[in-house]
């Protein structure tokens, strides 16, 4: 009996594991960087992750690179502009104020991989590089999720990606 009651912690803990989906790099702490399944032919994926700066200094996200999946990997951010939704590339990349959690999602902050090599599929995960302006750099898996259904009446201009691919 605690030779299966043992087998079974180490189970559950191996499980864990594998469901803990958390990258650190010094006082980063990078969460869940996960995409979205795309469609054949779809040119764009977009990327998302929750990056915590738990130190006293700010850093910066500067360039992500994922060779598998794109040779053009791009930080946008989307904001409303009179009244229009507008998504821009941010070359300087995202700031990590100390002491700060920042969302990359959709609607707001997140990654854009450019001309996909090929589609992305639920299940899925791929390698990328994370590359900060004073942490240095970080590999990390993003998870490929289920494609967000179609929106309902009335989400349509909640500023998601549906048509951005993402």
């Amino acid at each position: 009996m605690k030779r299966i009651l043992a087998t079974l912690a180490v189970l559950a803990l191996s499980a864990s594991a594998v469901l803990a989906h958390d990258f650190t790099l010094g006082d980063l702490k990078i969460h869940h960087p996960a995409s979205k399944a795309t469609l054949p032919g779809q040119p764009v994926a977009g990327g998302f992750m929750t990056i915590t700066n738990t130190g006293a200094a700010a850093d910066r996200l500067v360039s992500i690179a994922a060779p598998d999946v794109s040779d053009d990997v791009q930080i946008h951010e989307m904001a409303m502009e009179n009244d229009v939704m507008k998504m821009r590339q941010l070359a300087d990349g995202v700031e990590l104020p100390a002491g700060a959690k920042v969302e990359l999602k959709p609607g707001g902050l997140h990654v854009m991989f450019m001309k996909i090599k090929h589609p992305l599929k639920e299940g899925d995960k791929f390698k990328a590089t994370l590359n900060f302006e004073k942490a240095g750099k970080i590999d990390v898996d993003f998870k490929v999720e289920a494609a967000k259904p179609a929106a309902k009446e009335g989400e349509a201009a909640s500023g998601d990606h549906s048509g951005h691919g993402g």
